[in-house]
């Protein structure tokens, strides 16, 4: 086989002429008599290959005849402009390899002739991940986490890797998922929050680390996965909560503006427009959500949570005050927080908790951290925690530690609601929930 030269996306009209040499897979046939077309598709997007018969050589035309789609292919040829196929080029074939032919019918549909439910192409991963609307999907959340970095490096954040597996559950009150360690109880992470502070604490006070995390809920709702990604950063030296919720708010933005720049034909094929939404974004605070959720019909004793129905009811009101998708929801009532969290000095019933919501699902919970060990070690009291199940955590904060916070973004949640996406299973490769675990 000849060596790829390019991908499809890298072929304009402006080549005519150049010879290319593209690799991929049969995505559509069409046979019109005296004209067959091969619709050659990669990880890039598809390109036409036009043989017609008396000018194109018969062995050529005899091999496109042995082809089936999904069958991989390379394809060397000339490239010529063309009103008539996409992206105005198309390649008149020298040369078709067969690299490898499918030994079995596709039982989903590659090329959009056939609908399948959401189990069976997730069933068939693999194969449904070839479509092309969906490899779009996975390429605006890769620009999203890449304008993420942009963002956070660029403004003085070094990334970090915390572990995955922990000693003690990272948070009370949350199922977790129990793993063998030699002759050891471990725990697979509900969160890198407890490990992120630590970093901060020792010094590297401007940290974000992407990866996974786990939590073991039988859920079995559109926007909950058992193993999920999130973009977590945290930061020292900090005023309050509200130069937390800045960084989110930059970092949101940077995201959105490399999908906006970068994947303007994925958000295409997808249908969809990103608008950047402005700074700041609205904040809504406790206890005043209890007076708007009052008002909107919804009646929440104050000192409690808010539920989905209260969630949704907040981001309808935002978007017709505020023209915002995004907006923030800060000053969460103490007793529906973890330990960790920092209380309003002067009205301990708050905390300084901040969520950010888009399109009535949270996206993320951060805030300002408790950094004081004595009211650290209170508040672990208070929570009913025993001392010595946090003491690999809380002992540190006798050695000096610096105000700090952060927030932890949840990447297939945020790819969900940026594109309008039925289930967050679509915006994740592999989706781990209580009901799959393959492929």
């Amino acid at each position: 086989m000849t060596s790829r030269t390019n991908y499809t996306s890298q072929i304009t009209a402006e080549d005519a002429e150049k010879e290319v040499t593209v690799a991929g897979w049969v995505h559509k046939l069409r046979d019109l008599g005296k004209l067959k077309f091969i619709i050659l598709r990669d990880r890039e997007g598809q390109i036409q290959i036009t043989l017609k018969k008396g000018v194109t050589p018969e062995a050529l035309i005899s091999t496109a005849e042995l082809l089936r789609e999904e069958d991989v292919i390379a394809v060397t040829g000339a490239v010529k402009p063309t009103k008539i196929a996409p992206k105005g080029r198309e390649l008149i074939p020298s040369a078709i390899t067969i690299l490898n032919k499918i030994t079995s019918p596709v039982p989903v549909s590659v090329s959009g002739n056939i609908d399948s439910n959401l189990d069976t192409r997730l069933d068939f991963r693999v194969l449904d991940l070839r479509r092309p609307e969906v490899t779009a999907v996975f390429k605006v959340q890769s620009k999203l986490i890449e304008g993420f970095q942009e963002y956070l490096c660029k403004d003085g954040f070094r990334q970090v890797f915390t572990p995955c597996l922990m000693g003690a559950a990272s948070e009370s009150g949350s199922e977790v998922f129990p793993v063998v360690y030699f002759n050891k109880s471990a725990f697979l992470r509900q969160d890198p929050q407890l490990h992120r502070q630590l970093v901060v604490i020792s010094g590297m006070d401007r940290i974000f680390d992407i990866g996974p995390s786990w939590r073991a809920e039988l859920s079995h709702t559109p926007r909950h996965l058992c193993e999920h990604r999130g973009c977590a950063v945290e930061l020292g030296f900090i005023k309050d909560e509200y130069e937390v919720m800045a960084v989110e708010e930059k970092m949101v933005q940077s995201g959105l503006t490399k999908v906006k720049e970068d994947c303007r034909e994925e958000l295409e094929l997808l249908g969809k427009q990103i608008t950047v939404p402005a700074s700041p974004f609205p904040e809504l605070k406790f206890p005043q959500v209890y007076d708007i959720l009052k008002e909107l019909g919804k009646e929440i004793p104050n000192g409690e949570d808010y539920d989905r129905e209260s969630e949704s009811l907040l981001a309808k009101y935002v978007k017709e005050k505020y023209h915002s998708e995004f907006f923030f929801v800060n000053r969460f009532p103490f007793k529906v927080k973890p330990f960790y969290v920092m209380k309003v000095d002067d009205e301990p019933v708050w905390a300084r908790s901040v969520d950010m919501v888009c399109k009535g699902i949270e996206l993320s919970s951060g805030g300002q951290r408790e950094n004081r060990y004595e009211k650290l070690m209170e508040q672990v009291k208070e929570k009913g925690i025993s001392n010595i199940s946090v003491e690999w955590f809380t002992d540190f904060f006798k050695y000096g530690v610096p105000t700090h916070g952060g927030f932890n973004i949840g990447i297939e949640r945020l790819t969900m609601q940026l594109l309008d996406l039925s289930n967050i299973q679509e915006a994740t490769l592999f989706p781990r929930t209580p009901d799959r675990l393959l492929p």
